[in-house]
């Protein structure tokens, strides 16, 4: 039975497992009352709002299961990830297929296993769903001018707002249902003014559309909603109210609204531990320490590319005071393997190989995006706790650990 939670709470029940069971690192451990925690937040704060839990963030099944049981729907991307919503209890009628990069193939599998929501943003893509998916619900994906989010998604996806109206007339002519519009202002979007910029766009497109016979019935807003790592981020208050006061404002009637949140559900539920491999001092002249873990950008830590997401590090189990810069790098023989070097940090100067580190609000696109073997390193090992309790050992965890 999951238990009343706060996220000051979150580490110390991860920490306990941790002190119990001891597992190899590095490893990720999941605190799955935490993932229903925030869930919750986001409900309370969008009262109304369609709820679609981005799959790719996490994909753990304990996850899944917790967040069907929840009731929320799935912003799927791929075969994969709607056989392992459905296959984890979640009805067809809760998956959107968010993703506007699919062959024809994918959506005809979709559409066998029921699901009838899809995004597109370009009209070989609305035709393919009309051929494949007959009847389906589209909703268009626009390119906004939106302020640059931590990791922003540049040009790939989205159609222009001035096309966007004619893919909705087209969906329409060729039998499909068209929903509505789309938009992702990009992840770890730090500005709340970003959506208002969107809104306004969608607004735009939604009044051409209707001259034309086709209402806009749905607004999907994406994801994007910011977490605390070592700075500070709006509160989900803030932005469900700039996203509210901008739907009244650009919309006569404001269409359902939709979210697609993955970062703000499950990346404070999440803490890796990690292992210290070796520290030195490169040069004479860099007073700083190199300070190389058992987990890289290949192996968990991708998100650190650029330095774009900053995770709270803290030491485990290092006697002694003071502290002193460094640099954090992965372990494998990529010279790209690089954690932060801009970024200042500071660990114990008494931090040696064999110490562990924390590594905090790690609990999205960390395990997903491990790769499989590259080095010979093994996937993320990932557990996931509920009322502090082990209830899974999933992907990359050996089965006798």
């Amino acid at each position: 039975m999951a238990v009343t939670n706060t996220l000051t709470d979150t580490p110390h029940r991860i920490r306990r497992f941790l002190a119990d069971h001891d597992p190899p690192t590095p490893c990720l451990v999941i605190d799955v009352d935490t993932v229903l925690d925030r869930y919750r937040a986001l409900t309370g704060a969008f009262p109304g709002a369609r709820v679609l839990y981005a799959v790719k963030a996490n994909p753990e099944p304990a996850v899944v299961d917790a967040l069907v049981a929840a009731g929320t729907g799935f912003d799927v991307a791929s075969p994969g990830e709607i056989d392992l919503c459905l296959d984890r209890g979640a009805a067809p009628a809760a998956l959107s297929y968010g993703n506007p990069i699919k062959k024809p193939s994918a959506i005809a599998l979709a559409a066998a296993r029921g699901v009838r929501e899809f995004v597109c943003d370009a009209e070989s893509d609305v035709a393919n769903v009309a051929e494949h998916a007959p009847g389906a619900a589209v909703s268009v994906r626009l390119l906004t001018d939106s302020p640059d989010s931590v990791t922003p998604f540049g040009q790939k996806f989205g159609c222009p707002p001035e096309r966007a109206a004619d893919l909705l007339v087209r969906a329409a002519d060729l039998g499909l249902d068209p929903l509505g519009l789309a938009f992702h202002v990009g992840s770890q979007q730090l500005d709340a003014s970003a959506w208002e910029v969107a809104i306004a766009a969608a607004g735009r497109v939604a009044a051409a559309a209707a001259e034309r016979g086709v209402p806009v019935r749905r607004l999907n807003v994406g994801g994007g909603f910011a977490v605390p790592y070592t700075g500070p981020a709006p509160d989900l208050a803030e932005y469900a109210a700039r996203i509210d006061a901008a739907l009244r404002a650009h919309f006569t009637d404001p269409p359902e609204l939709a979210l697609e949140p993955g970062r703000a559900v499950v990346a404070e539920a999440g803490l890796i531990r990690a292992e210290v491999v070796l520290v030195t001092q490169r040069s004479p002249a860099d007073p700083r320490r190199w300070v190389y873990l058992d987990i890289g950008r290949y192996n968990g830590l991708a998100e650190t590319e650029n330095e774009a997401i900053t995770y709270p590090v803290e030491p485990v189990d290092v006697d002694g005071d003071g502290d002193g810069p460094v640099v954090l790098a992965g372990p494998t023989c990529d010279g790209d393997d690089v954690l932060y070097q801009r970024t200042p940090y500071r660990l114990p100067l008494a931090l040696r190989a064999g110490h562990r580190l924390d590594l905090r609000n790690t609990g999205a696109y960390t395990a997903s995006y491990s790769s499989v073997a590259f080095n010979g390193i093994e996937p993320l090992r990932t557990y996931c706790l509920l009322g502090g309790r082990l209830i899974s050992a999933g992907a990359g965890t050996p089965a006798d650990r």
